[in-house]
Parts: structure tokens; C-alpha cells; sequence
């Protein structure tokens, strides 16, 4: 027979704290003002709100934590945790263990927040309770320490913070001081943009909210919240990366685009930057652009050495279509470019229709799309065919157009490199179809298509033997029993140091997943079949799909079980349903 949870009163009852008619009085008033009976008791004075947390923590078997003695909170690490959950939920990151995130919150019973946190921590998730009042002292004290540590860098920096004004005046000094490298908000700027470049990042976001600005930075895949800048040098920092991006300062209303190069550590780096508006003001994201990170070498992006044979007979073959699939930020244009770089010799012509142009390469005729000019990616690509190239690179197939131009230059006798957006490898046949594509040219202008994702790789200064890996994680990677007895496998956990800034990883990789083109899977193109059955098609022909790809990864040490299970997690359950 199930056992019976108590209630709050009961519990507060049974202490002595309150009477059963304050209970009762207390009850009346929750309902009336449509309030809890824990915040009516506190409100009416009959219970304090550590008592109510107590009852709390009692009625669900959880530990009771006062945040302002206990000695748990001198294990809290605020950096487990976006600060924008943390201050949404009022919630306070203790610990993170063996995969399980410890969080103290005001209330267990809150869903919504722990379906989110599961979420965006890709955690399980145990808690311990606390008073409201006091997470939120302790959060709000936290915040202010983070606004001190600012202004404590400024001030190493040399900026004198009443030189950072606010409207007209901030624009102005952004304006005046464009080419004086010793002005105030030139050196924050810079700094800004130096530690990102320092510290492995690849995107820099720069996110107005209601009364701070936000400072992140993207490494190896993940936002890392680095500063909560003043707001009011908001107006100062977003008028100093347009002019330097050559962006409209004046203009708030819609997007604009821009561009700086850049000499950091003498080494010279370019950034795309993106300004938008957005509710508190433009939101600017700068996307930093290595030249070297597309000249790493074939070897070095993560393929094994039979993903890797293929890879070289793909790029080699005289025509056809080679896809490369994933969502954004997944490598894709990484890849090809690697490709190209093997490819690009005095007896190649290789020519190139972008998006933006991203990277530049000596030696290959590289073109920039401008819709707004009548320059479409469908545009140049017809114009690429008439100087007779050997290779071309189409920045992404978006629409039906520039699919049938492409599929007709694979039929002439062109190699064509090009992306889509699509989960899978199978998928892109799919699309294809459904942009209006023939399937007979899909059919026979396809030569392979190659699914990635990037995972983080473990970093090797810390990384510890994961002796006791968790169920659950396993079985989405599908790593069984008999894999972890051969000899040459062993799993390892992330730890964290200061090398890897105590994430545990450094650096990323790519998963593959190969499918190529064979009869079967042609005839099922020809016939419109369903994804599903080309997937089948393609696994049954030797495809390994990118959990599995993954999976070695983990089992040879390179990354954890975990970073699979989260970057591969859609394509694991998809196994374990048809299981």
C-alpha cells in the first residue's frame, strides 16, 4: 500500500510550531489570494520561512540547508549553472558528481524547473531545500561580487569608470576615440576580445538584458558566462564594435553584418560580427575566424581510419555531389575546407559560391553572395560552370534552384561540395526530393553524404579512468559489456584543471556518419522512399550512424560516454526505440 506524504501543516503541527486553527486560518487566506499555505503561514507571521522550508524539506525526504551557516554552501560553484537560470529559478549550483548536478532550491515541487535544468545541463538532477529569501540574498551577493570583480579588472585596465557614460555622450567617446589606442573603452574592447581569443573561444556574445550586459564566451561548444558588464556602458561598447566591424552607428532598428581583422598576439584574426535588436538594446555576437583551424589536416578533424579512406576516395572522384549535413556550428564548413586545401594544386581549378566568405584561400577563386545586388548563390554557380572549374563549392543548397544547377554540374562532369541542414545522413536525399529536386537526379548526381556533429574532446592533462560509468549513458552510446572487456578499450570520465579551465575538456572533434551511395539506396531514392528506409539501406550497406562513430571515440579514450550521450542523444534513443 503506497504510504501517504504529509502535508506541510501536519508536519508544522506535529513540531509545535503552529496550531491547527492557525493552520486552518492560514489555509483561508492561501486560498483566497491563490498562494501556497507555507507563504500564508509566513505571511501571517505563525511560522518563519526556514520553518516552512524545513516542513518542506521533511515532506519529501530532503536535506534542509540554512545558506547562511551551513558549510555545504562553501562547496557552491555558481559556475555550474548559466546565471540566467540561477537568477530566473533562484536556484544555487552546490556540486556536480558523477554526472548528477546537486542543486538547493525553495521548491521541489517546481516541474517546470527541473525538466529545465535536466535539460540544458544534460544532468540528472538531485536537490536540497533552503529558504527563499536567503538563496536569493545569497544570489544577489554573488552578483555584486561579479559587478565588483569588474570593476576591480577596469581598474587594472586603468579606465576610469566615470569616462564610460551612457546615450549621445558614450557614442561620441566610442566615435573620438576610434584609432586612440589608450582611450578607456578602446582597451576594454580590446581586452574583451584578447581574453576571448586566449581562451580557445569561437564566438564572443555580447547580450543587452534589463539592468546589466551580459558577457559570454563559446568554448569548445558551450556558453561560458564571463562578465555582467554595467549597463551603463552599453551604448560606449556596442558603438565601438560597429565602427570597428565598419557598421552603421546610427542604426538601431534593423540587423547589420560587419568585419575586423585584427592583430592578436601577433597573430592576425578575423571576426564576423552580427548585430541584431533585441528588447534591451542590439545584442552583438563576434564569430572568431582562425585561418589555421581549416589547415588542421584531414587526420586531425577525428576520423577513423576507415572513415578517413573514404574520405580521400570521395574527394578525389572526377564528378558527382559530396554533402556534408548538421545543424549550424557543427564543422561542416571546416571540413570541406580541409578537403579543399588537400585539393588545391596549380592543376585544379577550384572555384567557390559563400555565404559569407569566411575564410581565404591563395589559390582558389572564392566568390561572396549579395542577394541584395542580385547575386545569388544560384547566380554564380551558373556563372562558375562556364569557366570550366574541376571543383566547386557551393556554400549551402537552400532552395530548389541552386539544387538543380548543382545536380546539373555534377552530371557534367563537375566534383560539387556542398552543406544542408538535416539531422542525418539519409535525410539530405530526402530534402532534396522535397525541394523539388527529381528524384532520378538526386538518384544519380549524388555521390555520398557525411553527417557530423563535434564533441568535446577529454582534456589529457586531468581526464581520470571512468571505472564505474553510469547505466543509462551507456546505453544511449550503446556501449555494452563485451565492449568494455576487450583489451584495448577503456572509458574515462572529465575531472577538470586549469588547463581545461575545470570543464574537463579541451578542444573538440568530429563524428561521422558515412553513407554511400550504393544500388539499394538509389532505387529507394528513385522511388521517394521514406528516410527511415534508407537509413536502413545505408546501415545494412556498412553506414555507421554518429552514435557509434562516437561510441569508438569514447571506448579509445578521447572523449566521455557523457559528451556522446549529449551530442549524439537523438540518434541513441532512435536506436533504443527500434530495439
Amino acid at each position: 500500500m503506497a504510504r501517504t506524504r504529509k502535508k506541510i501543516g501536519q508536519i508544522l503541527v506535529r513540531w509545535g510550531i503552529v496550531t491547527e486553527q492557525q493552520v486552518e486560518k492560514a489555509l483561508q487566506v492561501a486560498k483566497g489570494k491563490g498562494a501556497r499555505l507555507g507563504e500564508a503561514l509566513v505571511e501571517l507571521n505563525y511560522a518563519t520561512e526556514d520553518d516552512v522550508a524545513k516542513a518542506i524539506a521533511g515532506q519529501f525526504g530532503l536535506e534542509y540547508i540554512d545558506v547562511e551557516t551551513s558549510d555545504v554552501m562553501k562547496s557552491a560553484d555558481m559556475q555550474l549553472m548559466d546565471m540566467e537560470l540561477v537568477r530566473k529559478y533562484l536556484v544555487i549550483p552546490l556540486e556536480k558528481k558523477d554526472g548528477r548536478l546537486k542543486i538547493l532550491v525553495h521548491d521541489p515541487m517546481d516541474l517546470e524547473l527541473m525538466d529545465t535544468i535536466r535539460f540544458r545541463m544534460n544532468c540528472e538532477v538531485d536537490t536540497v531545500v533552503g529558504a527563499r529569501s536567503k538563496i536569493k540574498s545569497y544570489i544577489d551577493g554573488m552578483s555584486s561580487e561579479t559587478s565588483r570583480s569588474i570593476d576591480e579588472a577596469m581598474r587594472d585596465l586603468s579606465i576610469d569608470m566615470a569616462d564610460l557614460r551612457g546615450g549621445k555622450e558614450a557614442e561620441q567617446l566610442a566615435v573620438e576615440t576610434d584609432g586612440d589606442h589608450d582611450a578607456p573603452v578602446v582597451r576594454l574592447v580590446h581586452k574583451m576580445i584578447t581574453d576571448a581569443v586566449n581562451g580557445r573561444a569561437s564566438d564572443i556574445h555580447l547580450e543587452p538584458m534589463a539592468n546589466r550586459v551580459r558577457l559570454r564566451y563559446r568554448i569548445d561548444g558551450v556558453c561560458v558566462e564571463k562578465d555582467n558588464l554595467p549597463k551603463r556602458m552599453q551604448s560606449s561598447i556596442i558603438t565601438r564594435l560597429k565602427i570597428m566591424s565598419g557598421m552603421k552607428i546610427e542604426e538601431r532598428r534593423i540587423p547589420q553584418d560587419g568585419r575586423i581583422k585584427l592583430k592578436v598576439n601577433n597573430d592576425q584574426v578575423d571576426f564576423r560580427v552580427s548585430a541584431c535588436p533585441a528588447y534591451h538594446g542590439e545584442s552583438v555576437v563576434l564569430r572568431i575566424l582562425r585561418p589555421d583551424s581549416v589547415r588542421i589536416g584531414l587526420a586531425n578533424l577525428g576520423f577513423e581510419q576507415d572513415h578517413l579512406d573514404i574520405f580521400n576516395k570521395i574527394i578525389r572522384r572526377p564528378n558527382g555531389i559530396f554533402l556534408v549535413t548538421g545543424p549550424t556550428g557543427s564543422g561542416k564548413t571546416t571540413t570541406l575546407y580541409s578537403a579543399l586545401d588537400v585539393l588545391n594544386r596549380p592543376d585544379k581549378k577550384i572555384i567557390t559560391a559563400e555565404d559569407p566568405v569566411e575564410y581565404n584561400f591563395s589559390g582558389i577563386n572564392q566568390c561572396q553572395v549579395h542577394d541584395e545586388i542580385g547575386l545569388s548563390f544560384a547566380r554564380i554557380l551558373r556563372a562558375m560552370l562556364r569557366q570550366a572549374p574541376n571543383i566547386v563549392l557551393v556554400g549551402e543548397i537552400r532552395d530548389k534552384e541552386v539544387a538543380e544547377v548543382a545536380t546539373q554540374a555534377a552530371l557534367t562532369g563537375h566534383l560539387v561540395f556542398s552543406t544542408l541542414h538535416t539531422n542525418d545522413a539519409p535525410s539530405a536525399i530526402t530534402r532534396l526530393i522535397d525541394m523539388g529536386v527529381k528524384p532520378f537526379l538526386v538518384a544519380s548526381s549524388i555521390q555520398a553524404v557525411m553527417a557530423q556533429r563535434l564533441i568535446r574532446v577529454l582534456c589529457d592533462n586531468c581526464k581520470e579512468p571512468d571505472d564505474d560509468p553510469n547505466p543509462y549513458q551507456l546505453k544511449l552510446c550503446g556501449i555494452t559489456d563485451e565492449d568494455l572487456e576487450h583489451e584495448s578499450h577503456q572509458l574515462y570520465r572529465p575531472v577538470g584543471c586549469p588547463q581545461c579551465n575545470n570543464t574537463g575538456y579541451r578542444g573538440r572533434r568530429a563524428i561521422f556518419e558515412f553513407m554511400l551511395m550504393n544500388s539499394e539506396i538509389r532505387e529507394l531514392a528513385f522511388k521517394r522512399a521514406a528516410t527511415s528506409h534508407m537509413r536502413k539501406a545505408a546501415i545494412a550497406g556498412g553506414m555507421r550512424t554518429l552514435d557509434n562513430d562516437g561510441k569508438l571515440k569514447a571506448l579509445h579514450g578521447a572523449t566521455s560516454a557523457e559528451e556522446v550521450a549529449r551530442v549524439a542523444q537523438v540518434e541513441g534513443m532512435v536506436e533504443m526505440a527500434e530495439d
